[in-house]
């Protein structure tokens, strides 16, 4: 990196010298990455575009066990080009739905009827509620998504919740009876305070429910396409009970789902609260120990095994190139830079194929790779087609049937390294 980018690299983040869960500084490296572009950052002119990258190293806290982030790039430059939204993923809306059918079959009747999502971003999980009746509010940092959801008839504040911000809601809405935080403790940097918000606006028997991406299925899937700059944490059950149980929350219940790779849903109470602690609990705690997940070891064994990976990545596409073929990629995702950096195959890729009507005709943050639309593939037929969007891999193959009658390739990069051909499609669809 050149000295202009590395000034215009530190000007957006810092280096935090303690785990986010227990504030122990004994926290050492234990899967380092090259440095990667934020993945929203996608430009519309690439000339003269000289792309900051930043350090998403994974440190692992020798106190508690948690795997994490300690680079920090400053909220309002990550954000700025926030492009997610829950309701525009089917399977995200489908599991939304089952899981607030599930809350309200096992835990309910809910006497207050009060729902605040934390991290609500659209406000699709609240949703769910309202349709049953119940008062609801989001939070989430993102002013935009916020004022949308709000349009849309979701109550939301713009705002990243804190101590003070629960303390806020506390006053002006009472406390909630039910208080659900899904998929934002991977992006919050202050996570004690975002819990201390949290614990403020849970009644006094409530219910708090949580779902992160699970570590156990990034180690053991090689999910690489699962951590970026927004994923400061990658959670684990055991520390996670460590520390709700220092701000007063007892984990009593937990369940393993599939959705976005694999991760876990908890359900929380505060201490000596009405429900039962399952024996779910403590079998995940020990499947966690009998894997040695919070050992370096394990880190250092991910390396080898994604140092191996790469290996493969890296000949598939030399052996395309060398034949004189194409290499594009499929999947505007936010998992692409960080996939296109540590691959190393960024400079081989030519055009990458995406629908998102904010990103089609843009190009690639750091490799400055233009967008094109999904049917692009079949005009320009390249010979091998990188999937970049590995969640919908299945799916994606699905759709482009003729593609690979017509002689293409798809690519896989996560859980295994795989060449889908028209011979072995099928197979990999069922």
């Amino acid at each position: 990196m050149n000295q202009c980018l590395e000034q215009e690299s530190n000007r957006h983040y810092q280096h935090r010298n303690n785990c986010r869960l227990c504030l122990s500084t004994d926290i050492p490296l234990a899967i380092p990455f090259a440095p990667t572009p934020i993945a929203e950052k996608y430009v519309s002119d690439p000339k003269g575009v000289k792309t900051p990258l930043f350090p998403v190293h994974l440190y692992m806290c020798n106190n508690c066990g948690h795997v994490q982030i300690l680079d920090v790039i400053d909220p309002e430059y990550l954000w700025a080009d926030y492009t997610y939204h829950s309701g525009q993923t089917q399977g995200i809306i489908d599991h939304f739905n089952d899981v607030s059918q599930q809350i309200l079959s096992n835990f309910g009747p809910f006497n207050k009827k009060f729902v605040i999502d934390v991290g609500s971003n659209d406000g699709t999980f609240l949703k769910c509620f309202k349709s049953q009746g119940f008062k609801v509010l989001g939070i989430d940092p993102a002013t935009e998504i916020a004022a949308k959801a709000t349009s849309e008839g979701v109550e939301t504040i713009a705002d990243l919740m804190t101590e003070a911000r629960g303390q806020q809601i506390q006053s002006e809405y009472g406390q909630a009876d039910l208080v659900t935080a899904f998929n934002v403790f991977a992006h919050a940097d202050e996570m004690i305070d975002l819990l201390k918000g949290i614990v403020k606006v849970l009644d006094k028997d409530g219910l708090f429910v949580f779902e992160v991406s699970y570590l156990k299925d990034i180690i053991d899937k090689m999910l690489i396409g699962t951590i970026f700059h927004e994923h400061l944490c990658n959670h684990s059950l055991k520390p996670m009970i460590a520390f709700l149980a220092a701000q007063g929350l007892e984990v009593f219940d937990v369940e393993h789902v599939s959705i976005q790779g694999g991760s876990i849903i908890g359900f929380a109470q505060h201490k000596n609260g009405p429900r039962e602690i399952k024996p779910s609990v403590a079998a995940m705690v020990d499947a966690e120990d009998k894997a040695m997940l919070h050992e370096l070891a394990t880190m250092e064994q991910f390396v080898s095994r994604f140092d191996a990976m790469k290996q493969q990545v890296r000949e598939a596409v030399q052996n395309t190139l060398d034949k004189g073929g194409v290499v594009a990629g499929y999947g505007a995702a936010r998992s692409g830079p960080m996939l296109l950096t540590q691959y190393e195959i960024g400079s081989d890729v030519s055009e990458v194929y995406d629908d998102h009507k904010q990103k089609v005709g843009l190009f690639t943050p750091g490799d400055l790779i233009q967008v094109k639309p999904t049917q692009t593939i079949n005009e320009t037929q390249p010979e091998l087609t990188v999937i970049l969007a590995w969640i919908h891999a299945k799916a994606i193959v699905r759709k482009h049937e003729d593609y690979l009658q017509n002689g293409g390739q798809f690519l896989t990069l996560t859980p295994t390294v795989q060449l889908i051909n028209k011979d072995n499609y099928a197979n990999f669809i069922a």
